[in-house]
């Protein structure tokens, strides 16, 4: 399994304002390595993220590019964020693709979600999320001291539902993934208990299309990640498609496509209140079977 990292948001949102100050400033990247001595590839690899910026280079490029003022200290202070850790990056086991996705997730101002296959890896109770990261044993082999590393992953990953400014999430659940059976009806019962409890907070907005209902868009699962800008960068949307590999589309057309395509489920879809009535429904029916 590969240990390799991609860059994270805040290198990425870095490279692209550098890259458009250079062009702002009409310059090339040979112009800009000659006047700092440096070489073409270290410009295009600032630029692209494909290595980490030392704060001091970043300081030398805003210098060149005339960027002064408050202007300065917020392009300083976003070269400072980019060279942080992550969290995730205390867990080697993680494959680069899904240390990324999760880099993505922790910076993202809002999450558009469709899921027909099993309940989104930020709503899953503990019990379940357990399951499922066993079940991946299928695939790639665990030793089983590391699977208490993976379920600490996952709910760490939902603290940012929690955090002072918390992640806002849409979802529309297929009803669909409520009856896949994923443990006993025990683990399924607390499941959907657990998406009753996180649907009432005030950031999470989740509800269930009906197999009875319309379907207004036959897709598989995928996730629009939506980020706000920081330090005045803005920085694109990204769509995620489900797979047991990570894709990742972030041409402007195509993210607003299934920005429709979400709303246009979550139109079709129950109200909360009406979720919530069913996830009840259908938690007392595993309750039965237990």
């Amino acid at each position: 399994m590969s240990t390799s990292r991609g860059p994270t948001v805040r290198q990425r949102r870095l490279g692209i304002e550098l890259r458009r100050l250079r062009e702002h400033s009409r310059l090339t990247g040979d112009e800009v390595a000659a006047r700092l001595s440096w070489s073409t590839a270290k410009v295009s690899r600032l630029e692209n993220a494909r290595t980490g910026a030392r704060v001091d280079d970043v300081i030398e490029l805003l210098k060149l590019y005339g960027v002064n003022g408050p202007r300065l200290d917020e392009l300083i202070a976003l070269a400072q964020d980019a060279t942080k850790r992550g969290w995730w990056e205390d867990y080697p086991m993680l494959s680069g693709g899904y240390a990324e996705f999760i880099a993505l997730e922790a910076e993202a101002d809002a999450i558009l979600a469709w899921d027909n296959l099993v309940i989104p890896g930020l709503l899953q109770s503990e019990s379940y999320a357990r399951h499922i990261v066993g079940g991946w044993d299928v695939v790639a082999t665990k030793p089983p001291a590391e699977i208490e590393r993976w379920i600490d992953v996952r709910l760490r990953r939902q603290q940012v539902l929690h955090r002072p400014q918390p992640l806002r999430m849409s979802v529309v659940l297929d009803e669909s993934v409520l009856h896949r059976r994923v443990g006993d009806a025990r683990v399924m019962a607390e499941q959907l208990d657990h998406l009753r409890q996180v649907s009432i907070l005030p950031n999470v907005d989740l509800r269930i299309l009906t197999l009875d209902g319309p379907h207004p868009i036959m897709a598989t699962s995928f996730t629009v990640l939506e980020f706000a800008p920081v330090h005045d960068v803005t920085f694109p949307d990204i769509v995620h498609i489900e797979s047991i590999t990570f894709s990742y589309l972030e041409d402007e057309q195509t993210t607003h496509m299934y920005r429709l395509a979400h709303n246009g489920m979550a139109q079709a879809a129950l109200d909360e209140h009406e979720t919530r009535r069913h996830l009840a429904e259908v938690r007392d029916q595993w309750l039965a079977r237990s």
